[in-house]
């Protein structure tokens, strides 16, 4: 009678380990899935954020234009100098944050005042 108990109970504990090891297994391709996703999600942050800086700087490249043609009188020439600076400003801010060009020197040693 206790042998076909201990063997009811190693048969119940071998069981549940096979249990508990695919539960584990399943557990580490949720984590996987979990922090695939997370890095797709960072990466589509990043993505709005660039873009959003290069739109912004653009649009207010062209309503200062815009705005200086009004007051000055100078035709399409203030908007259109005015929009390529803020193209420019707009590019050299996605590089900045891409990390693909350096920082102004004075960021850099702590000398700009915040």
């Amino acid at each position: 009678m206790t042998d076909d108990r201990d063997e009811s109970l190693e048969e119940r504990r071998e069981h549940l380990g096979a249990e508990l090891a695919s539960k584990r297994a399943e557990m580490k391709d949720d984590e996987r899935a979990e922090v695939r996703a997370e890095v797709s999600r960072k990466g589509y942050a990043q993505a709005m954020k660039l873009s959003s800086e290069f739109i912004a700087a653009i649009i207010v490249g062209a309503v200062l234009g815009y705005v200086f043609d009004r007051f000055v009188g100078t035709a399409p020439w203030g908007m259109i100098i005015l929009l390529l600076l803020g193209f420019c400003a707009g590019v050299l801010n996605v590089l900045r944050s891409a990390g693909k060009v350096a920082t102004p020197m004075l960021e850099k040693h702590g000398l700009d005042k915040k």
